[in-house]
């Protein structure tokens, strides 16, 4: 599959007359076609096939053409034609432009609804002209969309993987993770999260690939570590179980568009 060139584009910018994409929100969920996989929604860059749509902006330009992002009002019903699909079940579908253009536009939503006042003195903010989705109130006071990282770890012991379970995850089984702390390089967290949720220590720690997470605003950095040792000690405030899994005994897993899986199926295949 070709993937068509995404170019970002921040205010003041306006997109072009004529065609337009659409990532259109209902509440916290996605719009999307009725009757056939999901997929962006065509339209011009002032309208959606009829619908109304509430406040919109403009992401940037996919292959040239504009994407907006728009809200559809928190009471009207979802027009003919479409539903409303979670973001999760949106980046199960797996295409991978739709995945990053949803991601992003999860991400500005939650930063849009979420900061419309100053958190040191209250006041009402608006938008910055410098070309970013940054923020600022009368008294000065700037803000940018924050990015949360977090970092996820497959420990492996040869033949054998360390994998977690969460209350509520029923038989599912993933991988230690947790947030950065201030002052700690993205090395010392995976360590610490596990020595922390786990009990055991890990060496040779290793950066795989990272991924945007926006539930609602984290980056989920991932990680191989090789166990140096301990016995396994549950934090029962975070999981609910940890054990050891061979490659030919393994549990139910993540979905396969999630970071966790994709470590987990590149340890299980190498």
């Amino acid at each position: 599959m070709t993937t068509r060139p995404f170019r970002r584009l921040f205010p003041p910018s306006t997109p072009a007359a004529g065609p337009a994409y659409w990532l259109l929100f209902h509440g916290s969920d996605l719009l999307m076609p009725a009757e056939r996989a999901p997929a962006l929604l065509e339209g011009n860059n002032a309208a959606l096939d009829g619908v109304e749509v509430g406040d919109s902006f403009l992401l940037g330009t996919l292959g040239g053409t504009p994407v907006m992002v728009g809200v559809l009002g928190a009471d009207a019903p979802a027009p003919a034609g479409y539903q409303p699909r979670g973001l999760r079940d949106v980046l199960a579908h797996g295409d991978p432009e739709l995945v990053s253009l949803a991601s992003y536009a999860t991400h500005l939503m939650h930063w849009n609804r979420t900061n419309r006042f100053c958190p040191t003195c209250g006041l009402p903010l608006s938008q910055l002209s410098d070309a970013s989705w940054g923020r600022v109130c009368p008294n000065g006071h700037s803000l940018y969309p924050p990015v949360s990282p977090a970092t996820i770890v497959l420990i492996h012991d040869g033949e054998r993987v360390l994998l977690t379970s969460k209350p509520g995850w029923g038989k599912r089984y993933s991988l230690v993770a947790g947030f950065l702390e201030p002052g700690e390089s993205l090395e010392e967290c995976v360590a610490r999260e596990v020595r922390e949720e786990v009990g055991v220590e890990v060496t040779d720690i290793q950066y795989i690939s990272s991924q945007p997470w926006p539930f609602p605003q984290q980056i989920m950095v991932g990680f191989l570590a090789r166990y140096a040792g301990g016995e396994i000690i549950v934090d029962t405030s975070e999981l609910a179980d940890a054990r050891w899994f061979t490659r030919d005994d393994m549990p139910e897993l993540p979905p396969p568009y999630t970071i966790s899986r994709q470590l987990i199926e590149l340890w299980r295949t190498h």
